[in-house]
């Protein structure tokens, strides 16, 4: 009964998803996969080419015209909706255009990170990026519900909380910020570039105190 629940949900999920302007990213000619497990094989028959180094720095396109380069990029987050680097770089395509849908681009920026929530909802680096992608926006509230959610997922990993915190603190939560590192220190993660950032911003507390 309860794999039958889930699986009732998957397709109502899919369903809402296929009719929005957002389109069903559960859906695709090839794939769509999970980045983080897809086979090495998969992920070179896409990036090899549509996603080249010279497609993610946005310098040399391939298949389209430098104009036209978001439709590699597109086609990427089709089979992978959670590559992390396409969607990076199809933020950085919209700032270039100044614009919420690059040319050639098949959906809007922000619905790429909804689909790729929606795809993967436990993935936690999307979740971070398009956090900042909506401080950017202006969208602050927003940015957080999508951490917050995010450290659902993170549990216990100390890398996963570490980098959240990371984010809460480039967005200006400086206390949420705190408390993911406190979190990551307890979990046995080493570094300090965090509680450096929080110290240099008189925003830091020992654990504890």
């Amino acid at each position: 009964m309860l794999s039958l629940c889930f699986a009732l949900q998957g397709q109502s999920i899919a369903q809402s998803t296929s009719d929005s302007a957002c389109g069903n990213p559960f859906r695709n000619h090839f794939g769509p996969w999970d980045y983080r497990v897809a086979s090495q094989h998969d992920k070179q028959l896409v990036e090899t080419a549509h996603f080249t180094p010279g497609i993610e720095s946005l310098t040399r396109p391939v298949n389209s015209t430098l104009h036209n380069i978001a439709g590699d990029i597109s086609y990427t987050l089709a089979v992978f909706p959670n590559h992390h680097r396409a969607l990076i770089s199809m933020v950085r395509l919209g700032e270039r255009h100044k614009s919420d849908q690059p040319p050639s681009s098949t959906y809007t920026i922000d619905c790429y990170f909804r689909r790729a929530t929606t795809f993967v909802p436990d993935d936690t680096v999307v979740r971070a990026l398009y956090a900042l992608y909506l401080a950017k926006k202006g969208q602050q509230a927003a940015a957080v519900q999508q951490l917050k959610t995010a450290e659902g997922f993170a549990k216990d990993n100390p890398l996963s909380n570490y980098n959240l915190g990371l984010v809460y603190f480039e967005i200006g939560e400086f206390e949420s910020a705190l408390v993911q590192a406190h979190k990551a220190i307890a979990l046995g993660y080493g570094r300090t570039e965090l509680a450096d950032k929080l110290k240099a911003a008189n925003k830091w507390a020992e654990p504890g105190g």
